[in-house]
Parts: structure tokens; C-alpha cells; sequence
């Protein structure tokens, strides 16, 4: 049996615009840290190798500092192999971190568009193959690919199975995409992959997703797999949470709050007990006197690492039938939008709730819709 750690999508030096820049910086030196970490786990696992699937790091911010930084990291691990298939962030080329400085000799870069062999430990090969260019790698399983000896062969890619549509962001092809059957049909037992941030352990495919939270919503056991290769190729795959980073995602409904300071009370319920980086959406349907401004949700969370706040769905609780019988400015308003045909329902409240108040002089909130 070998046993090999995977990991993959830690994406080092990311900006995390969302955050500001201390907080950025935080995040930042948390990554390094969950590499550490993921290091730790190697030693202890005491495993065979360890297997990067690409998006180490951010090619186009990365410092010198990162590249000493990884240098030591994977040189600890000596005489442990590590192995690395670029992928589309941290692709191999003149420029890229992994031609620069000397790397220790347990390190092992694969460096060409297609699937190249090693030989992990004899009747075991691992296939690894890397993203030359940030985008349009062709699939690696594709043009007939097919391993050319005996034994287990495994695979090491960054790449998009393709019956999984996450990909489909903003129109955007997909990264080196590939069939999960064609893995099998090219003599390959299984494939550790990046690129997809979500964890996911199938039959012919592993993707471990990223190991370390990079924005809200994330969600599933992320982290590094610790995979046992047996005599037939199966792995027996166990995740571990190598995150140093806690990121929530929370939805706070302010429907029923009468004053400001009800809204930073509600918040304050939600979020207690959490620790880390805390998004909160405020939603719900407000009085027209609630003063819901963001800068009063900011700061003060000595128990978080940091609270964004940003707005959702709020809308204002006028009472339309009252307003519509006003003999007023405002009456007049609400008439002429609710006869106008050409709006609808939707369009028709937003409308509405705009005027009324920059009627009110709340023309700093015309966005809370």
C-alpha cells in the first residue's frame, strides 16, 4: 500500500479584494499557515508522497518572499516527495515561481502539457502534466492518451470534469476538461485533480478542494486528502481540516426592528458564538424610520477576526392603502406609479419604495430596495 497526502486550489497571495487591507494581509499569512499545516499532516500521516494539484499560488502577485517561503516548506519534507502539476493560476512558463531559485531535490515539477510518468515506487506510476499558458489547455486525457506499462497508474491534474457545471461562470470555457470515464479508458486507476473548490470524492476522480476558506459561502469538507493506494488502484480516501481560517456566511432578517439600534442587536444574536471572518446579509422588511446604515453594523466584534456586512433584500413597510388616500405630494406619487401600466410588480415596489424616500430626505439609502 502507498500512501500518498493531496491537496490542491491554496491560491497563496490572493488579493481577497472583498477584505481590506489588513485584513487581506491577514488572510494571506493565514494560507501560509494552512500549508504548514498541510505539511505537519504529511509527517504525521507519515505518508509516501504529497501531491500538489495545481493553483499553489497566484502567478501574477506572487513575491520573492512566497517563492523562499515555499522553498522551505517543501524543503522540510526532505526526503519525502513532492510533486506539482501547475494549473491555470500558478501556470508553468518563463516566468513562473517554479523555474525560479533552487528547489530541494525531493521536489518534482511537471512542467509539460502532457501527461508525463514517475515512478513512485516500483509498480506504481504517477502521470502528472501542467498548464503552460492561464488559459485554453486542452484535456489531458484527450488524443488517444494511454499509459504504457503495467502496474497501478495513477494521475495528477488540474482540470474540469466535465459532468460537473460549476464551471459555468460569467460564459467563462472550462480549464483542461476532461470525462471522468475517460480516465479509466486511458489504463488510469484514478486522478487526484484541482481546479474545482468544492470537495468531492467520486469513483475515478478526487478533488479536494480548496484546503483554506478564500470567500463566503464555501461550504463541504474541504481540506487535504490523505489517499491509501492498494494493490487494485482504488484509493481509500480520508479528508483532513488543515484550515486555519473559520469564514461564515450568515443572513440576518431585520423584518419587525422599530430602530437602529435593534439592527446591530440582531446581528450581535446571529453571530455569537462564531469566531473568525463573519459575512452578514442584512434582509427583511423594515419601518420607514429604521436608519439601516452598514457603518453601524462595522466594528466593535472583539470575538471575530472581522464582520462584513452588506445589504440584501430590504425592503420599506409603508402602508400603501394610507398613503394612496394622502392628499399630498406623496399621494399624488404613489397614484401616478401604481396606474402606470408599463411597470411591473417588481419594478412597480422598487419604484415606489425610491420615492418615498428621497420624499422622506433618505436619498442616502435610495439603494435599500
Amino acid at each position: 500500500m502507498v500512501r500518498l497526502l493531496v491537496f490542491s486550489d491554496l491560491h497563496l497571495d490572493t488579493p481577497f479584494r472583498w477584505a481590506g487591507r489588513d485584513l487581506a494581509r491577514a488572510r494571506r499569512r493565514a494560507l501560509r499557515a494552512t500549508l504548514t499545516r498541510i505539511c505537519d499532516l504529511a509527517e504525521s500521516e507519515d505518508v509516501d508522497a504529497v501531491l500538489c494539484g495545481g493553483d499553489l499560488y497566484e502567478h501574477d502577485r506572487f513575491t520573492p518572499d512566497t517563492r523562499v517561503f515555499l522553498r522551505a516548506a517543501f524543503a522540510r519534507l526532505h526526503p519525502r516527495p513532492v510533486f506539482l502539476a501547475p494549473g491555470n493560476h500558478d501556470w508553468y512558463g518563463d516566468q513562473s515561481l517554479y523555474r525560479q531559485g533552487d528547489w530541494s531535490p525531493n521536489v518534482h515539477v511537471f512542467t509539460e502539457s502532457r501527461l508525463a510518468p514517475v515512478e513512485l515506487t516500483p509498480g506504481l506510476t504517477l502521470w502528472g502534466a501542467a498548464h503552460c499558458a492561464p488559459a485554453n489547455t486542452d484535456g489531458f486525457f484527450g488524443n488517444g492518451f494511454q499509459v504504457d506499462r503495467g502496474g497501478v497508474n495513477v494521475a495528477l491534474i488540474h482540470g474540469s470534469e466535465s459532468s460537473d457545471f460549476r464551471w459555468q461562470e460569467d460564459g467563462k470555457a472550462p480549464h483542461a476538461p476532461f470525462s471522468a470515464r475517460q480516465i479509466p479508458a486511458a489504463g488510469l486507476a484514478h486522478a487526484f485533480c484541482g481546479h474545482f473548490h468544492s470537495p468531492r470524492d467520486a469513483e475515478w476522480h478526487t478533488y479536494p478542494g480548496n484546503p483554506d476558506p478564500l470567500t463566503f459561502g464555501e461550504s463541504g469538507e474541504r481540506g487535504a486528502v490523505v489517499a491509501d493506494i492498494g494493490s487494485d488502484g482504488a484509493p481509500t480516501r480520508t479528508r483532513h481540516r488543515v484550515a486555519v481560517s473559520e469564514v461564515h456566511d450568515r443572513v440576518v432578517d431585520l423584518t419587525g426592528v422599530t430602530h437602529s439600534g435593534e439592527v446591530r442587536e440582531r446581528v450581535a444574536a446571529d453571530v455569537k458564538g462564531l469566531a473568525g471572518v463573519v459575512r452578514v446579509t442584512l434582509t427583511g422588511e423594515v419601518e420607514p424610520e429604521v436608519d439601516v446604515r452598514l457603518g453601524d453594523v462595522d466594528g466593535g466584534w472583539d470575538h471575530l477576526e472581522a464582520l462584513v456586512a452588506r445589504r440584501g433584500q430590504i425592503s420599506v413597510a409603508y402602508d400603501l392603502d394610507e398613503l394612496r388616500l394622502e392628499k399630498s405630494v406623496r399621494g399624488e406619487f404613489v397614484r401616478l406609479v401604481e396606474g402606470d401600466p408599463g411597470l411591473d410588480e417588481t419594478v412597480r415596489r422598487r419604484v415606489l419604495t425610491t420615492g418615498l424616500r428621497s420624499l422622506a430626505g433618505r436619498s442616502d439609502e435610495l439603494e435599500v430596495l
